[in-house]
Formats: C-alpha cells, structure tokens, sequence
C-alpha cells in the first residue's frame, strides 16, 4: 500500500470522480481501474477468487483425509458446534 502519487492532474481527476460518484477518491480510482482492466480483458477478481476457491479445495481435502466416524459424521446442525462453548467445531 506504498502508492503516492505526485502528479497535480491525477489528483484533480480523482476528486472530480469522487464529486461526480459520490464515492471517495479511492473508491473512484478503484472503480476506474477495475473498468480499465475489464476493457483490456483482464480480470481483476480472478487472483480473489483462486484463492478462495483454493481455501474450499483445502477443506474439502482436509474433510476427505479425515477417517470416517461419529466425529466426521453430521446429522443435525447442531452437531456443528460445541455443545459448551456454542462454537463451530
């Protein structure tokens, strides 16, 4: 998060994209870019998504490698949680 950014016309076309959105200058700069990058074809949500499509792939491996029992078996919500603290399990 090191951005500084120097240049007197940038920083007057942020605040008039702020005043004309409603957003904060960063919102407004976010969105532009994010629209720079769609129309170039790049997705800027991608690197988001992997990961957290990489996070459920890592629980679903780690609830796979779990050997089967009454531990690993849910049969009602509330199995879910910790029956003295109310926490998930």
């Amino acid at each position: 998060m090191g951005l500084n950014i120097k240049n007197e016309r940038v920083h007057e076309l942020a605040r008039q994209a702020a005043s004309v959105t409603g957003l904060t200058q960063t919102g407004a700069i976010e969105e532009a870019l994010t629209r720079l990058l769609a129309e170039y074809g790049a997705d800027p949500e991608q690197h988001r998504r992997a990961a957290r499509a990489d996070l459920v792939q890592g629980i679903v491996r780690a609830y796979l490698d779990t050997p089967a029992g009454p531990d690993r078996e849910v049969q009602r919500v509330e199995d879910l949680f910790d029956d003295r603290t109310g926490l998930p399990r």
